[in-house]
């Protein structure tokens, strides 16, 4: 089984045109890219060529942004110690998580050639995890897929099952840890978020979004769909790449999720050399980053109360 089945030839072409992609420029974009990296006193010199590759897919191909991105991504790993620190899923508080939740990349891509990743408690009843490991894995995840997809997608699809969400759950969410989250997925790594279904909500559901809005931006929130049926889900996702779990075919969650557990295993060694490879604040030129800046909360953040 295909840990991520890539795009056809055909479908190549489609996402190539979405993402900006031109098979002539595309080399000496990375050069560029490559370039400026070694020239960055803050930044490390090189890095690999697959993942730099889909920042610029990413970003549209676009230098500029390119490059923002990627001194917000090494800048995180150093502002962001409990995302980016230990990332080693044999821990005992990483397996935790892994008992109670699943959060893989199906292998399957939508017909428009976007990936689908669905998240999902797999027990009702638990301890609340510290959130922040929950999220470590979500972005180690993300790590691999920067060199897995090998040439790209046209996006990403998120369908989150809230059918476990509570008020206990979610009064130990700190705003700063979501604000952290969301400022490393909407900031730091190359991702376009092109649909977020919620499936199986509570009213609590509601609740929490509007606790969360703020910290999205607004083209994104815009792209987000309650669904009361699995039905109104396949017009967005076909049940050809959904597994049996959500009506569809494409086999387990389980499996899915054994195999990306396995392959986060297999990162070990790569993640432990990526711990040193991060932003140095005090070679950047001009001032340093300042974290409260980008993590502070403005006043209508509050904690989520929920009565």
């Amino acid at each position: 089984m295909s840990l991520l089945i890539q795009p056809s030839p055909e479908l190549q072409i489609h996402i190539r045109k979405e993402l900006n992609e031109d098979v002539n420029t595309r080399d000496s974009d990375l050069q560029a890219i490559k370039d400026w990296l070694q020239k960055q006193p803050h930044l490390p010199d090189t890095w690999d060529e697959v993942r730099i590759m889909n920042f610029l897919r990413g970003c549209k191909f676009s230098l500029e942004k390119c490059k923002k991105k990627l001194d917000m991504y090494f800048t995180m790993r150093s502002a962001i110690p409990e995302f980016f620190t230990n990332r080693d899923i044999s821990r005992p508080e990483l397996q935790e998580i892994a008992k109670i939740g699943q959060g893989p990349p199906l292998p399957g891509l939508t017909p428009d050639g976007k990936r689908v990743t669905i998240m999902r408690a797999v027990t009702k009843d638990f301890e609340t995890p510290n959130i922040a490991d929950a999220m470590k894995i979500a972005l180690m995840i993300g790590d691999i897929r920067l060199a897995a997809e090998e040439v790209g997608v046209a996006g990403d699809v998120y369908i989150l099952d809230a059918s476990v969400a509570s008020v206990n759950h979610f009064s130990k969410i700190t705003p700063t840890i979501v604000k952290k989250f969301l400022v490393c997925v909407q900031e730091a790594y190359p991702v376009k978020v092109k649909e977020v279904h919620i499936v199986n909500a509570s009213p609590i559901v509601d609740t929490i979004i509007n606790w969360v809005k703020p910290f999205i931006k607004e083209k994104i929130r815009n792209r987000i769909h309650i669904h009361a049926d699995l039905e109104s889900l396949y017009k967005f996702v076909p049940k050809e790449i959904l597994p049996e779990e959500y009506g569809g075919t494409a086999g387990k969650m389980a499996d899915f999720s054994d195999q990306w557990l396995k392959k986060l295993a297999e990162y070990t060694s790569w993640f432990k050399e990526q711990e040193n490879i991060k932003a140095d604040e005090s070679k950047r030129p001009g001032k340093p980053t300042n974290y409260e800046d980008l993590f502070g909360l403005d006043g209508s953040f509050r904690q989520l109360t929920i009565d």
